[in-house]
């Protein structure tokens, strides 16, 4: 499960993201997704989620519970 299939990632999992500020460097950020903000079944760059937090990025890991 890499992130770019919408169908893997569910509300509440926890996950490592990259923000949009961090996309040049790849700097990843954890967190637990909120809500899931990509309406496509598939995206080749990894879904884009919101965190609990509040902070937004696409998704790089889902990590396993």
């Amino acid at each position: 499960m890499n992130g770019k299939n919408r169908a893997d990632i569910k509300i509440g999992a926890k996950v490592k993201i990259v923000l949009k500020k961090d996309q040049r460097t790849g700097k990843l950020t954890e967190g637990v997704v909120g809500r899931i903000l990509t309406n496509s079944s598939h995206h080749p760059h990894g879904i884009k989620v919101m965190l609990q937090d509040g902070q937004v990025g696409r998704i790089q890991g889902i990590e396993e519970n």
